[in-house]
């Protein structure tokens, strides 16, 4: 009870914007404008289902953006944005929300504030919610260039998305007034005589229209950064063979090392600092070792895993640092190459990548010989 689904109307062809691809694919901070504007709505707690609605010749460009989301399949949108949503609106039918948020997937920056706040006053028993943000500009009319009138500015506001609504009542609107040319579901709610309530919207909800429009949303993507540090420790036992793996590199040794996978400690400890940062388990849950898929993978499967989670999230991997405990075999030799081996699969500057090695002064398992262990850290920036 009190779940609302989210409709992303994506169905635009951003004629105003230009670009080799429709405004909603563009890259705000390495991430599509649509997934960040999806993002916001598939964390919300209360969201029970999320429609998109694409324009013709854009599935190509949505798999791309929304690869590995929990969304809905796309629907085709009309010749207008009304026909658009009530082509989502009738794909939610088998769902049968309770309440329906509809947004723009031109807003990219749409916060958690405002979706939980446009829900909450639809459970408080609100038929249409809209966000407004008061006009503090003073405003003008303009016409040919020429300076009009001033406009009172007292009662003006912008509407934003997401507007919220009782689920039947917007769609029987949509229904009752098809073809009627609305610029918003706003005004259909408006013509059923629905009571709207408003709620505070915000500056940074902007809607990526112009280029200077997207420069603008770089500025507030860039000027905010959440920095998280991960930590991975690893440990494998000595077993017959004649080489380790280390970092993605095969390193001669007397021994072998015992493990499902190829048993690279360096890698995991490193793949587990990585889905530490970005909470999202450990290495067991994405590669569980009673898998028999898994039996000898190369490691570095796993460490690229990672990265793609953090780069799916919009996020930079800064540095990362791996140490290696051991007696033997010598990791001196072979350092810079692990570092290269790391960089590469991370897609680092090799400045960013450290590897190092210690031993525990002939103390433990590891001063005995009878495996090794490996430690590492990850720090990564995310939007946030």
């Amino acid at each position: 009870m009190g779940s609302f689904a989210a409709l992303i109307v994506a169905g635009g062809s951003g004629s105003r914007f230009g670009g080799s691809v429709p405004k909603q694919y563009e890259t705000l901070g390495r991430l599509p404008i649509i997934r960040r504007a999806v993002n916001a709505f598939l964390a919300a707690k209360d969201c029970c289902a999320l429609q998109v609605v694409i324009g013709a010749g854009q599935e190509v460009h949505y798999a791309s953006a929304m690869r590995g989301l929990d969304a809905l399949p796309p629907v085709p949108g009309g010749e207008t944005r009304q026909e658009s949503v009530r082509r989502g609106l009738d794909a939610l039918s088998p769902h049968a929300p309770e309440f329906v948020l509809i947004h723009d997937a031109a807003r990219p920056l749409v916060s958690s504030d405002i979706i939980a706040s446009v829900a909450a006053v639809l459970k408080q028993g609100a038929e249409a919610v809209v966000p407004l943000l008061p006009v503090s500009d003073s405003l003008r009319q303009m016409n040919g260039g020429l300076v009009g009138d001033a406009i009172p500015r007292d009662w003006v506001c912008r509407v934003q998305t997401p507007q919220g609504f009782l689920y039947a009542g917007i769609r029987e609107a949509h229904a009752r007034f098809a073809g009627g040319g609305a610029t918003d579901d706003i005004a259909l709610a408006e013509r059923a005589g629905m009571k709207i309530i408003a709620v505070a919207g915000e500056e940074a909800n902007i809607k990526v229209t112009t280029e200077s429009d997207l420069a603008f949303a770089e500025r507030l993507v860039g000027g905010k950064a959440d920095i998280r540090t991960g930590g991975g420790f690893d440990v494998h036992r000595f077993t017959a063979g004649d080489h380790v793996w280390l970092c993605g590199i095969r390193i001669p040794h007397a021994c072998g090392l015992e493990g499902h996978s190829d048993a690279d400690a360096g890698l995991h400890a490193l793949t587990d600092a990585i889905l530490g940062a970005v909470a999202a388990g450990d290495i067991g849950q994405h590669f569980p070792p009673s898998d028999p898929k898994w039996k000898h993978a190369a490691s570095r499967l796993f460490l690229a895993h990672a990265a793609e989670l953090v780069k799916q999230r919009g996020g930079t991997i800064l540095h990362c640092d791996i140490t290696i405990i051991c007696e033997a075999p010598k990791i001196g030799p072979h350092r810079g190459a692990m570092r290269a081996s790391v960089a590469e699969i991370l897609e680092l500057d090799i400045g960013r990548v450290s590897v190092k090695a210690t031993t525990t002064e002939g103390l433990g398992f590891t001063g005995r010989s009878e495996g090794l262990a490996a430690q590492a850290t990850a720090t990564i920036r995310l939007p946030t």
